[in-house]
Order: C-alpha cells, then sequence, then structure tokens
C-alpha cells in the first residue's frame, strides 16, 4: 500500500471486534455505517446490507461515534458474533461526522489490504436487496471514480409524506450517468485512490457540527480530476423521524444548507474579491428566491416546500456574519 499522507498521525479509535484476518484478507469493498445512539436502526440498516442479493464478498465497518454508553456497538458486536456480517466494530469516541468516517475509512485502507472502493450508508437508512450489486456493477464499468445512490424519504409521520418533494428530503440526480459532482455522504461508493490522492483527514473535520464535510470532500475531489457517477438503482430508504417534518426543522436545514454553499465557495477564493463575489451571488440568490420560490410552491402545491430558495439565500447570508448552524452538535435530535 503506498503512504497515504496524514497517516503518520496516531489512530484516534478503538477497535472492539473484527472478523478473523484471513476471512478479511480477500474482501475488496467495504460498507462504513456510523451510528450514534441508535441501536434499534442500526440493527434495520444491517440485517438490509446482509441481504444484499449477488453473493459479493464484502465487509462491514461500523463505527460507533458516541464514547460512554456505545449501546450501538454493543448491538453491532452480538450481530457480528452471530454471523450476520463480517468486519469491524471501532469507536471513534471524538463526537463528529466527519471523525467517523474519518476513523472508518482508515480502518478500512489499513485492515484491508485487497480493498478497491469504499461505500456508506447511515444508520438510519436502509438498503434496497440490489443496492450492493447496482453500485459494483457500475464501479467496473463506469469511467468514473466516485459514485451516488438514491435516497428516499419514509415518514414515520405518514401524513407528512408530501414532504417528500421537498428538496431537503430529495435527491439530486434521479437518472443513472455521469454527474458533474455529488453532495451527500448519505450513499455512495468510493474508490480507493480517491482517498490516497486526498489524503488524511479525508474530511475537513471542521464540517463536523455544521455537515458540509462531504460537499467540500467532493469539491476537493473534482479539483484533483476524479469524475463522478450517478446510480439511480442503487436505492435506499431513510427513515424520517417526526421532528424533521416541522416548520423549525425544515428551516434550519435550509438556512444550513445555505451556509455551508457559501462557505465552501469562500474557502475556493478566501480574497477580497472572492468574498465580494459570494457576497454577490447570495444577493442575487435573494432577489432571484421570489420567483423561483412562487413556480415551486405552485408546482408542489405548497408554500412551505417553495420558502425553500428564501431560506437557503438567507442561510447563505447570515453565514457572511460568521453565524453557524451547528445542526450535527446533537445528532439524536437532528
Amino acid at each position: 500500500m503506498p503512504a497515504i499522507r496524514g497517516f503518520d498521525a496516531p489512530e484516534s479509535f478503538e477497535i472492539l471486534a473484527a472478523s478473523p484476518e484471513a476471512a478479511l484478507r480477500a474482501v475488496e469493498s467495504v460498507i462504513c455505517v456510523p451510528t450514534f445512539k441508535r441501536p434499534d436502526l442500526l440493527e434495520k440498516t444491517l440485517r438490509s446490507l446482509a441481504a444484499q442479493q449477488g453473493g459479493h464478498d464484502v465487509a462491514i465497518i461500523v463505527v460507533e461515534n458516541e464514547g460512554s454508553e456505545r449501546a450501538g456497538a454493543a448491538r453491532a458486536q452480538e450481530l457480528l458474533a452471530s454471523g450476520l456480517f463480517k468486519g469491524f466494530v471501532i469507536v471513534e469516541p471524538r463526537q463528529g461526522n466527519c471523525k467517523a468516517y474519518n476513523a472508518a475509512w482508515r480502518c478500512a485502507l489499513t485492515r484491508l489490504p485487497a480493498l478497491k472502493q469504499v461505500l456508506g450508508i447511515d444508520d438510519d437508512e436502509e438498503a434496497e436487496p440490489q443496492w450492493l450489486d447496482a453500485f459494483l456493477r457500475a464501479a467496473q464499468s463506469a469511467p468514473a471514480q466516485l459514485f451516488g445512490g438514491s435516497v428516499a424519504p419514509r415518514f414515520e409521520d405518514a401524513t407528512r409524506a408530501w414532504l417528500s418533494a421537498h428538496p431537503v428530503f430529495r435527491s439530486h440526480y434521479s437518472v443513472s450517468g455521469e454527474v458533474p459532482i455529488l453532495y451527500s455522504s448519505a450513499n455512495y461508493l468510493i474508490r480507493r485512490e480517491v482517498l490516497e490522492r486526498l489524503g488524511f483527514p479525508f474530511l475537513d473535520e471542521s464540517f463536523d457540527f455544521t455537515g458540509g464535510g462531504d460537499s467540500d470532500f467532493f469539491r476537493r475531489a473534482r479539483a484533483a480530476g476524479f469524475r463522478f457517477w450517478w446510480v439511480q438503482e442503487a436505492a435506499m430508504r431513510e427513515t424520517m423521524p417526526a421532528r424533521r417534518s416541522e416548520f423549525g426543522w425544515i428551516l434550519a436545514r435550509g438556512l444550513r444548507n445555505g451556509a455551508i454553499s457559501a462557505q465552501i465557495e469562500r474557502r475556493l477564493d478566501p480574497s477580497p474579491r472572492g468574498r465580494l463575489k459570494v457576497l454577490a451571488k447570495s444577493l442575487a440568490l435573494l432577489a432571484a428566491s421570489a420567483p423561483r420560490g412562487l413556480a415551486l410552491g405552485i408546482r408542489t402545491r405548497s408554500a412551505t416546500i417553495g420558502l425553500y430558495h428564501a431560506k437557503v439565500a438567507l442561510g447563505r447570508l447570515i453565514s457572511e456574519f460568521g453565524v453557524q448552524n451547528e445542526q450535527y452538535r446533537k445528532p439524536e435530535k437532528n
């Protein structure tokens, strides 16, 4: 394995349980599952992975991101011992979404010598039976190194299912093929060479509690010359608790999305001229949010959905004053 920039720093994670080394030696694909205080949902996630079609040899890394009670790790250890899956159960005690993914990807690169790609699913998602097969088939044939798949919301409050048309719950693409970039790590496959090129830490941990570490990672990958592919058939379902259908949560997510986009753009050009360009874009988006929002509201028959573009523009402007919405500070309430 080539030396990866940043791996000279000590590992921050602890391995609680692992399959025998011989069972993992030839594994080319690993699925990373970060978890935080959701053991029951995590078990559903892992059972959906165990039910994948295609007979592929795959390992799973469950990374517990809650350092004291470790309920998810305990559940995962039981399922690993029962033979439901093979792989690792690790703990990254430093709370943060980016820290958890960094730990999982580092564990994969250093413990699986035949590794070709990492895949990911969150602990509130369940993969459709053809999910893994669809991704691996695409990775074998498509001229790309980063792949994304569709995520469909499943609302616990069925009366709120109409919100599935809202941009915060919709996938960015709906047709398989090459795409300019990906935006979310909720459903992905990343070839090994991307991680090796970008170096460790793979995700910028300053995004731990605001979100956006994945968007920043994908932008850096694009700048490095890597290509992106959408695999609509690599589908999964995401459980949406009742709190995510409340106006306050949706407002916070829209403001957060706007703030993240502006923050990443400012990083690309931190000069005064660059910051002025970002501010000008934010003001232009605010001006355009009225007609865009009206069109979206009419199309979806919802004023709540129609307000989304204005929320994003306001989030961008608020971020100019250093205001950050740390929606992931308490993941159990997200």
